[in-house]
């Protein structure tokens, strides 16, 4: 598997496979589903599918691994059998599972929500494995995060802790140039602490990662409007340009079309006013 240039920009599809995500409409649990979901976000333009058998939503349960294995199984056996050229990603925070997926389908990306806290083995497992690593920045679990949102300030308080774990990664053997940073919107941030990070994602890109963010549909977004998931997808565009001339590289979004638009009006953009070369 080849896997793009993260520091360009890439659209992150995301298929969850899982009946407890937040956002109903992109859940997929039958085989032939999840065929078609991935076949569509590629045919719109998704780089990278994002595959995930265990949801972070606020307050959601806990997965057991054999069941969170047997869904993303399903999931990569999807994506291997329709778009077997397309890069794809692994969004869970266990090792072993990890492992599966790399001994049965070949290299993946690590999507790790709790940078390597929520398994002592990830660090090393990666970096044996060879492959990208996303790491996340969030406090406490699914369960607990929104209970743990005091910080003193949150642009340097999540900057140092991403800044720690990618020293901490590079000691265990993982090459720079595949760590990937997230820094959590929404996991332990208040509706105001994420449009601060927002606001101030260059610090994170400073680091001299590439730089991910997740804000498709969130409560950052839908509660700020007074509406749903469902009717956020203006706000989900507005915040993903932003976060794009804030330097992030990589859109992990449930609405591949729309970020595809995104994406060639900023390279547009960009070149015109030659701020970077995409």
């Amino acid at each position: 598997m080849k896997f793009p240039n993260f520091h360009t920009v890439q659209i992150m599809a995301i298929v969850n496979v899982t009946d407890d995500s937040f956002y109903e409409e992109s859940r997929v649990t039958e085989l032939l589903a999840i065929e078609h979901r991935i076949a569509q976000v590629v045919a719109a333009g998704a780089t990278i599918v994002d595959i995930g058998g265990y949801s972070s939503r606020p307050g959601a349960a806990d997965v057991p691994l054999e069941q969170e294995w047997q869904r993303v199984d399903m999931g990569l056996a999807a994506a291997r059998k329709v778009a077997k050229d397309v890069a794809v990603s692994v969004d869970t925070f266990r090792s072993e599972i990890v492992r599966r997926a790399v001994a049965k389908y070949g290299a993946v990306i690590v999507n790790d929500i709790t940078a390597g806290e929520g398994d002592s083995s990830m660090f090393s497992t990666v970096a044996e494995l060879g492959v990208p690593y996303v790491a996340m920045h969030m406090r406490g679990t699914p369960q607990t995060m929104q209970l743990l949102t005091e910080y003193v300030d949150v642009v340097e308080q999540v900057t140092q802790y991403l800044r720690d774990r990618v020293a901490e990664l590079e000691r265990c053997g993982v090459r720079r140039e595949n760590i990937i940073l997230d820094p959590g919107f929404g996991f332990a941030k208040s509706i105001e602490q994420n449009y601060t990070l927002l606001r101030h994602l260059d610090r994170i890109c400073s680091l001299g990662c590439a730089v991910l963010v997740g804000l498709s549909r969130k409560s950052m977004i839908y509660k700020v409007l007074d509406t749903v998931p469902e009717n956020a997808l203006a706000g989900t565009v507005a915040l993903n340009w932003q976060a794009l001339v804030n330097g992030a590289t990589i859109l992990r979004v449930h609405d591949v079309e729309p970020a595809a638009q995104i994406v060639k009006i900023f390279r547009e953009y960009t070149d015109d006013k030659g701020y970077r070369d995409l």
